[in-house]
């Protein structure tokens, strides 16, 4: 697949994020679990909890020059689900390739999906809408696809390991063709997020509830 056919198919990304947080993430950038414990300077047994582990709940830290951040839950893994699909990881390993990942969604219907599962559809958050063709010319050798929902294990468990992530061009045409798409998904961080953002909503289940920024 080529960046130009896969924008074509995807103009935009969706990432979602808590309620409150675009000032930060605009100040900052886009920050994956890694990047933001690096930014805030967590080591030890409490950067092993975040990073190497399952969250049940969202982690919220604190930083003398950088203020309040939020690490969102992974209330959609079970760890025993997890072990039972993962391939040539332990479930550390695998926690910790996610949490070096910033995670987009494809379309609208995913994000809104996720947004009216049990554990989200009470509290609103905010959606950040990026242009894909910007995203790709700038950050394409470290941006990744996904068939899956990676961080999920709610319903059936889908085998999942290091192969889960592809590049563009390894992605395979007959997943492509049949619409087979999970996630995008970035490495690390992204610094100059604002230059790819085209809008910024608040929604809370199904509804947005009010426009927070935009081009």
């Amino acid at each position: 697949m080529t960046p130009q056919e896969f924008v074509a198919r995807h103009p935009n990304l969706y990432h979602m994020a808590e309620q409150g947080s675009w000032e930060s993430i605009r100040e900052r950038g886009l920050l994956s679990t890694s990047a933001l414990l690096d930014l805030f300077e967590i080591a030890g047994p409490e950067r092993h909890a975040i990073e190497s582990a399952h969250r049940p709940a969202s982690i919220t830290m604190s930083h003398p020059q950088y203020g309040v951040a939020v690490v969102r839950d992974k209330k959609p893994m079970s760890e025993t689900k997890l072990r039972s699909c993962l391939i040539g990881m332990e479930p550390r390993e695998w926690y910790e390739l996610l949490n070096r990942k910033v995670f987009f969604w494809p379309t609208k219907e995913r994000f809104i999906g996720l947004l009216n599962a049990r554990a989200y559809r009470d509290s609103p958050h905010v959606i950040v809408e990026v242009d894909t063709s910007i995203l790709l010319d700038q950050l394409l050798d470290r941006t990744t696809l996904s068939r899956i929902n990676s961080g999920s294990t709610v319903y059936l468990p889908v085998s999942r390991g290091r192969e889960t992530f592809l590049s563009l061009s390894e992605y395979p045409q007959d997943w492509w063709r049949k619409r087979r798409l999970g996630e995008v998904a970035v490495d690390y961080g992204i610094p100059n997020i604002e230059d790819m953002v085209t809008s910024v909503e608040e929604w809370e289940g199904s509804s947005k509830l009010q426009s927070i920024w935009r081009r």
